[in-house]
């Protein structure tokens, strides 16, 4: 894979690299209009969205930050967008181009003052993996075998007006009203700065590590403040493979429950126990290794959970909360998905949808055990999201509704389910993380 000496860090730069993406798309669309007429339409239908994804995310990839982090965001929606654009967005997890040798040590010697090879023992200069915000390097000193991640020059300068660039396509996309729409934003604005503070991801991390060291088959990489910075991270190195890689090992039905049932245990227990949540659960960020344990290696998103929020969203997770109307209207009230406004249709229109929605998307949480291998579980997800896309009212009725919580909180649980059907665990207990609960 070429690597990169530059990387466009200006505003006018980044707008032009996607102008000219912009302007091949308008070429496939042609292209598209052309080949309607002399092929099959959904056959010219998935060649254009084949051609439009490779040429967006060759610009997004070239961009990288939170440009190319938007298209790791989407690679997760897999109900949303066409195939072609959720197999090429997911090369942003974990396999970008990366920066080369020469600007690797130019970065260490503005916050470290000498070059990597000379602070370590040992240090590899070309990157492991390459994703949207930073790539990491394998290094060693003495007996300890070291992951060292860098960040890409500009990320953090770039984040507010690449977030300018991409707001009217993310508007259109998820049905985002232009009134009241800030907080939305500002909410993806100040994650998406976090991400870029690896000092911060330190402290997260470590304290991440430590709440959950306890939990059974599950592992974290131990962290080196000495060796870290703003703009890089050192930890340990572990040696494991990322979940696809895993997968494709096609390991057996007790691993996969094994590594599925960790997984879910984690999860429960940050939003239940600890009020916070790792809120990137994309492969990338956790490899599994020869014993079959689950490693947790990126904590650059973690959302804090408030109680206002946490209460009303988890209490309409249980069925008999569902079925009584009064709390269940209530419920809706504090989480602001209906509105002091809304009219009676508004009101019993979107009372109806989200009860839809909920009683299947809850299911896990009203069940002992749940087999996340069922398709048809997903497949019903997956049609209602489409049926409720396609109704008219919504767009003429919806103004932007929710609280700025659900981006997060939600992202993390499509993410989240989305890997317990690639795992295909078939007997997940579901609450089996309050066993390890401590006083």
């Amino acid at each position: 894979m070429k690597t990169l000496d530059t990387i466009p860090t200006s505003r006018l730069e980044r707008t032009g690299s996607l102008l000219k993406a912009g302007a091949k798309v308008g070429v496939n669309y042609l292209k598209y209009y052309t080949d309607k007429i002399s092929q099959d339409e959904a056959q010219a239908k998935e060649t254009l969205n084949r051609n439009n994804a490779e040429d967006i995310y060759d610009s997004l990839k070239e961009l990288k930050g939170s440009a190319l982090k938007v298209a790791q965001m989407l690679s997760m929606e897999k109900n949303m967008l066409p195939a072609a654009y959720v197999e090429k967005f997911s090369l942003s997890q974990f396999s970008v181009p990366p920066l080369s040798g020469a600007l690797v040590r130019k970065t260490f010697r503005k916050y470290f003052g000498q070059n990597p090879e000379d602070l370590f023992d040992s240090f590899d200069p070309e990157s492991v993996n390459a994703a949207s915000i930073g790539q990491v390097h394998h290094a060693s000193q003495g007996s300890r075998q070291l992951a060292v991640k860098i960040q890409y020059p500009g990320v953090q300068q770039s984040i507010s007006s690449d977030l300018r660039m991409v707001k009217p396509i993310a508007m259109k996309m998820f049905n985002i009203q232009k009134e009241g729409s800030e907080a939305y934003f500002d909410e993806v604005e100040s994650k998406l700065l976090e991400e870029t503070d690896y000092t911060l991801e330190l402290a997260q991390s470590q304290e991440m590590a430590q709440a959950c060291a306890h939990l059974p088959n599950l592992r974290f990489p131990e962290y080196y403040p000495e060796w870290s910075c703003n703009k890089i991270l050192t930890m340990d190195w572990l040696d494991g493979k990322h979940l696809p890689e895993w997968l494709a090992q096609n390991p057996t039905p007790e691993a996969r429950n094994k590594v599925a049932q960790s997984l879910w245990d984690f999860y429960m227990y940050q939003l239940h126990v600890l009020r916070k949540v790792h809120a990137d659960p994309h492969p990338g960020n956790f490899l599994v290794d020869e014993d079959d344990t689950l490693m947790a290696i990126d904590f650059g998103c973690v959302k804090a959970i408030p109680d206002d929020f946490y209460i009303p969203y988890f209490e309409l997770a249980k069925t008999e909360n569902l079925q009584n109307e009064t709390i269940f209207l209530e419920k809706l009230y504090e989480l602001e998905i209906l509105l002091p406004q809304d009219s009676a249709e508004e009101r019993a229109f979107f009372a109806t949808l989200f009860k839809q929605l909920l009683e299947l998307f809850t299911q896990p949480f009203n069940a002992e055990v749940f087999d996340f291998s069922n398709a048809e579980f997903f497949t019903k997800i997956a049609d209602l999201a489409q049926q409720y896309a396609k109704i008219g009212n919504i767009r003429k009725m919806n103004t932007n509704r929710g609280s700025r919580h659900f981006i997060y909180v939600n992202r993390t649980f499509f993410g989240l389910y989305q890997l317990m059907f690639d795992l295909g665990g078939t007997h997940v207990k579901i609450e089996q993380y309050k066993k390890y609960q401590r006083a």
